[in-house]
């Protein structure tokens, strides 16, 4: 029992080490970047201010507003350039305790979930940004002046970010769940019309009250649906194909992989 507890504890100071490299990552990095804070902003909102009519421009209503949402924004980024260093951080407090063919699967997954978020971040950027707000500032009345509050406008585009990239995981999700056996290639194909359904009522939840928004996130939501359902089939059969017929581990490879996932793991707390 002492073991044990000992066993645990000894996992909690390695986390609580990892928790804080990351956050020092990110802390370091917001150092680095905080003198472009208006820089940076002003970056992020390009999209709005070039859809603006002439003479438009954001404002602050709030009395510290234009010192906290540059800061805010200047955070988000530090996060986003210390990311790959706060996931070594994660996979390398996880990995020890998985399986080889675990590993396999799990590090590629990883990657590409990452690379898919920042995709879906930047295609919420480049395309539907400057698309959305032209779109909705040509139906301004006559006489109205559009000035957009940069606290609103942050938490517009931190929304939609979030919308967009977790919506481009969706190859991911699918290839997981075919991976784990929740659900067959052929049950996926069998759900597409409620896929594609249920990505329009998404997309209208997620994206401002227009018609072209909620395209504009449903449409590529199937696609990438599809694009899940093709890579999961070509990961199966790449992987029959090296390994041949699935077998669960025996008793004797499941004692080696924990013996081997142990010995990481103590190797692992006693690096400097």
């Amino acid at each position: 029992m002492e073991e044990g507890q000992e066993s645990f504890i000894s996992h909690l100071i390695e986390l609580r080490d990892r928790l804080i490299r990351a956050l020092v990552a990110v802390g370091l990095v917001f150092l680095a970047l905080v003198h472009w804070a208006r820089d940076i902003y002003t970056l992020l909102a390009a999209p709005m201010l070039a859809a603006l009519p002439e003479g438009g421009h954001m404002i602050a209503t709030d009395v510290a507003g234009a010192f906290f949402v540059p800061m805010k924004v200047t955070m988000m980024v530090a996060f986003l350039i210390a990311l790959p260093y706060v996931l070594y951080q994660a996979w390398a407090f996880v990995a020890p305790g998985l399986y080889a063919h675990e590993k396999k699967l799990a590090l590629p997954l990883l990657i590409a979930s990452v690379v898919l978020f920042f995709v879906g971040m930047g295609f919420a950027y480049f395309i539907v940004f400057p698309t959305v707000f032209a779109f909705i500032n040509a139906f301004a009345p006559e006489g109205v002046a559009v000035m957009t509050d940069i606290d609103k406008y942050l938490s517009f585009v931190l929304s939609t970010f979030l919308a967009f990239g977790v919506t481009f995981e969706v190859p991911v999700v699918v290839i997981v769940l075919v991976r784990v056996g929740l659900v067959s290639i052929d049950k996926l194909k069998e759900i597409r019309p409620y896929v594609i359904v249920g990505a329009f009522v998404v997309g209208a939840i997620f994206t401002p009250p227009d018609v072209l928004s909620q395209f504009m996130l449903a449409v590529p939501m199937w696609l990438l649906y599809e694009f899940g359902i093709v890579m999961a089939r070509l990961i199966g059969k790449a992987e029959r194909a090296e390994d041949g017929d699935y077998r669960p581990l025996t008793e004797a490879e499941m004692e080696a992989e924990l013996d081997r996932a142990e010995a990481e793991s103590a190797a692992n707390r006693e690096r400097p």
